[in-house]
């Protein structure tokens, strides 16, 4: 298990496993939200997370849909400020912001993305990939066509 939660505490929670993928985001909204050049976010099942105390802790911004849905949506510690995961009941993944862990998910990044929106101040420094925006939706609705063809006879003409 890797443990993780808020500066001041009051949220705890716990990882089993990561899936990943460990993505450095670089877009306005995850700049904003976190503060810095990017948000280091790892992808996590939501059965594979525990929230161990805080839920009442937790105050959910949800920002207006910019172009088309879905929005952005953020969560964080209404006492610290850190931001968290939103632990939504009917998400069945979502992300955890790396910072919050306090042990070595055994994970690395994978990738930038949005890098075209990146802060002028800061300059990519390593050979992970580059995605800008119409790679990333290239490879999320690639991502959802392969997880959304029906299984078994279904799926072959039939």
């Amino acid at each position: 298990m890797i443990s993780g939660g808020c500066l001041c505490g009051a949220i705890r929670f716990e990882v089993s496993r990561f899936v990943g993928p460990f993505e450095l985001c670089h877009c306005s909204r995850c700049r904003k939200a976190s503060g810095s050049a990017f948000a280091a976010m790892i992808g996590v099942r939501a059965e594979d997370v525990s929230l161990l105390s805080g839920r009442e802790e937790i105050r959910r911004y949800e920002a207006p849909v910019q172009k088309h849905p879905p929005g952005f949506r953020t969560a964080f510690c209404r006492r610290c400020g850190s931001p968290m995961p939103g632990f939504e009941a009917e998400d069945d993944w979502f992300e955890i912001p790396a910072g919050l862990l306090d042990d070595d998910p055994s994970l690395r990044p994978d990738r930038h993305i949005f890098v075209e929106y990146g802060s002028a101040w800061y300059e990519i420094g390593d050979d992970l990939p580059q995605l800008t925006k119409g790679d990333v939706i290239r490879m999320r609705v690639a991502a959802f066509e392969r997880h959304a063809k029906p299984q078994g006879p279904q799926g072959e003409g039939n």
